[in-house]
């Protein structure tokens, strides 16, 4: 297995460099609006391009090959579905969804997906999966039969996070659903930042600069946003990225 992605993490993460993704619905981005997401993406190239999404698909493979082919960012495969992999991607995020009591998103995909995976040669990065409550029903939480975590139980979502690394898993994934009414709180993050060891991403509800830069002040070492969100605004990803690179600056003036 290679580890060159995970070991990128780690060392952006002890130089006190913050990154940004960009989440890609397989599912929605397709034809003309793919290509959009793609025109997009060439103006401003993320830290991270994540391909999944929640429904199965028959292939992500070509949408894989032409990212890599047009966008010089990395890519990794958030998967909904066992269907949702492929052997090009940069590395394979193997989610675990935590937060919820569903034996399928415990462990059930795994089982199904593990020889598929190991033959690839993937890089794997094991990934405890939370769901947070962001005050609207997650596509996740519908699918998966699952409830997310209430957003103001600490303790909760911290003894989860914690027992997501005491079983060996090297990231933290926060998330509050790509239709979140509001994103994970500052202090939330804060909270889990300051009590765990693996590098932290948080997705869900970052509509604004604001958003994106209150996560990564609060902690996040990855932010991921919606690629529905940049639809035709490339000039809004740029900002993003113009911002995420200040907020790195400053740190490193610091």
């Amino acid at each position: 297995m290679k580890h060159a992605i995970y070991r990128k993490i780690l060392l952006n993460r002890e130089a006190g460099k913050k990154m940004l993704a960009v989440l890609i619905d397989a599912e929605k981005s397709h034809g003309r609006n793919f290509a959009s997401v793609v025109a997009t993406l060439k103006v401003a190239c993320p830290d991270f391009i994540i391909i999944g999404g929640n429904h199965q698909v028959r292939s992500i493979d070509s949408m894989i090959a032409i990212l890599k082919e047009e966008i010089d960012s990395d890519v990794l495969i958030f998967p909904g579905d066992v269907a949702q992999f492929s052997a090009n991607a940069d590395a394979l995020l193997y989610l675990s969804l935590l937060s919820g009591r569903n034996p399928e998103y415990l462990i059930g995909h795994h089982v199904k997906s593990s020889l598929a995976v190991v033959d690839s040669g993937i890089e794997v990065i094991p990934t405890a999966y939370l769901l947070i409550d962001g005050g609207k029903i997650s596509a996740m939480e519908y699918l998966s039969n699952t409830r997310s975590i209430p957003r103001d139980q600490y303790e909760l979502i911290l003894s989860t996070a914690l027992a997501g690394e005491l079983m060996g898993m090297r990231i933290t994934f926060l998330d509050a659903g790509s239709n979140a009414a509001f994103p994970i709180s500052e202090t939330v993050i804060k909270f889990i930042k300051d009590r765990t060891l693996s590098p932290l991403i948080v997705s869900g509800g970052i509509n604004s600069i604001d958003d994106l830069e209150n996560a990564m002040k609060a902690g996040a070492d990855i932010v991921v946003i919606n690629n529905e969100s940049l639809s035709d605004k490339s000039d809004k990803l740029v900002g993003y990225i113009n911002r995420v690179k200040q907020l790195n600056q400053h740190l490193q003036d610091a």
